[in-house]
């Protein structure tokens, strides 16, 4: 028995380890749209994302984590990765948009300025249109939007930081 238990609670972690999630459930064959994150190569190093973070608050993966993924051990530069998922049209979904500075290395991070804004942006796709997450940033306008492709059409308000949108050295 002693010999089981670990067998045991390791199948049991094993089921509970979840999937990713996938905002057109499988076997959907209704209309769909795009949403695609951007970014700004500033500099071999200094990267601005704009991203979703998250589906109807379900986190999902984006262009910031892919690209910090794809370039650790790549010392003091960054090859953004681009990314966009598809999402059932005609039905409502909120998105969490985020605007982020980012550095290919964490101590540039904490010996320089990192802006941040974020926010929840609720629309309905329209089939066949692909958007795309724009914004920002800097020490006098830091902001996140929503727009369609090829039109710039804004999709909602954008999201203004109030005063300042630097982040603190604990919350880079």
């Amino acid at each position: 028995m002693k010999k089981l238990l670990p067998l045991l609670v390791l199948s049991f972690l094993a089921g509970c380890a979840s999937q990713p999630f996938q905002p057109v459930p499988e076997g959907y064959t209704g209309p769909t749209a795009s949403v695609a994150d951007s970014y700004r190569a500033l500099s071999s190093s200094k990267v601005e994302f704009f991203y979703v973070e998250a589906i109807d608050e379900h986190p999902v993966d984006n262009s910031r984590f892919r690209s910090l993924a794809a370039n650790r051990g790549r010392g003091m530069t960054m090859a953004p990765v681009g990314q966009q998922r598809d999402l059932p049209a005609d039905k409502s979904v909120r998105l969490a948009l985020v605007a982020r500075t980012e550095y290919a290395a964490p101590i540039l991070a904490l010996t320089r300025e990192v802006f941040q804004v974020k926010g929840p942006l609720e629309f309905t796709p329209e089939g066949g249109k692909r958007y795309v997450v724009k914004g920002v940033l800097g020490a006098d306008r830091s902001a996140v939007w929503l727009e369609e492709e090829g039109s710039g059409k804004p999709v909602g308000q954008p999201i203004e930081a109030q005063g300042s949108a630097k982040l603190g050295l604990f919350d880079k």
